[in-house]
């Protein structure tokens, strides 16, 4: 083969293998002959015609997300700012009017989201957006299906993902909160306190009733002892007199022992002569009479009184 030959086998060789093309995979190629559109290519090793065909350009058929922030005005005059997630794909049989239709895409979907929007939210209070955030989802979607299916592109989902009032407007809703959270705590305290306090006075009512009791068991079986004693002291010859004076003489050494025995007690002083049991005795005695005495006379005077009327 003459020398000459070969640089035209080489350039051969690169034009036959220009011909062939790799598309990847979930992704379209458009082919255009001399400025106009050919064919589309789909995913793996495809052929065209070299110096006369070319790669105009690829459309990824995957599921792709645009996120669109929005601020506009709530019905009560409040600031917000709502981030759209917008998930869309490229139609695989509208191919050719997703590439030649619409060069931007990305620009008008963000169009069709700031319409609806700022259509919808300022028909809503700032609570009721955070509410229905769903069904302002679900109008961008409805909107943009029906704007972006004539361009070849289909909408899978529309996310509200975050709605961001006013910074003042955040502190006020926070302070708002804070003073309902604290409102329904000191009421909870408050009923807290109130049935400690009822159980409480329930339980001293209660110790009370007890101890008034086991007072007056105390006293009974005291006074049950004493009346067994006289007894007894009877039956050996000592009237009564005698075995009061006894019995008071008694528990008057019992208390100054136990006086004695509690090393902690306070002084207190008290007489310690047997003697001082029966003058104790002979005034109660005395103390009783007088008192019986003054009673009956109360009572003659009222009997007078009511006998002269």
């Amino acid at each position: 083969m003459p020398i000459y030959l070969y640089p035209l086998l080489f350039f051969g060789i690169i034009i036959l293998l220009s011909s062939f093309f790799v598309v990847k995979q979930q992704t379209a190629a458009i082919i255009e002959r001399f400025g106009r559109f050919q064919s589309i290519r789909h995913s793996g090793l495809q052929l065209k015609i070299p110096l006369v065909d070319r790669i105009s350009g690829k459309l990824s058929l995957k599921i792709q997300q645009l996120d669109v922030i929005v601020e506009t005005k709530t019905l009560d005059d409040v600031f917000v700012k709502l981030k759209v997630s917008v998930q869309y794909k490229v139609i695989r049989d509208k191919v050719y009017e997703a590439f030649y239709k619409l060069d931007y895409p990305h620009d008008q979907i963000t169009s069709y989201v700031f319409d609806v929007v700022r259509a919808e939210v300022p028909k809503m209070r700032l609570d009721d957006v955070f509410v229905n955030k769903d069904d302002i989802a679900i109008a961008v979607k409805s909107e943009l299906n029906n704007a972006m299916s004539e361009y070849g592109y289909d909408i899978i989902k529309t996310l509200v993902t975050d709605i961001d009032p006013d910074a003042q407007v955040k502190a006020a809703m926070n302070r708002i909160n804070a003073s309902e959270r604290e409102k329904v705590a000191a009421q909870y305290e408050g009923d807290a306190q109130r049935i400690l306090i009822v159980e409480k006075a329930k339980a001293e009512a209660e110790s009370k009733r007890l101890q008034g009791q086991g007072i007056a068991d105390q006293r009974r079986e005291i006074a049950r002892g004493l009346e067994e004693s006289v007894e007894v002291l009877n039956k050996v010859g000592i009237n009564s007199q005698e075995a009061s004076a006894l019995i008071v003489v008694t528990q008057h050494y019992d208390t100054l022992q136990a006086i004695g025995a509690d090393t902690n007690s306070n002084l207190i002083l008290l007489p310690n002569s047997p003697q001082a049991g029966s003058d104790m005795l002979n005034n109660m005695v005395a103390s009783f009479t007088a008192s019986n005495q003054i009673g009956e006379a109360m009572k003659e005077a009222k009997r007078k009184k009511n006998n002269d009327e």
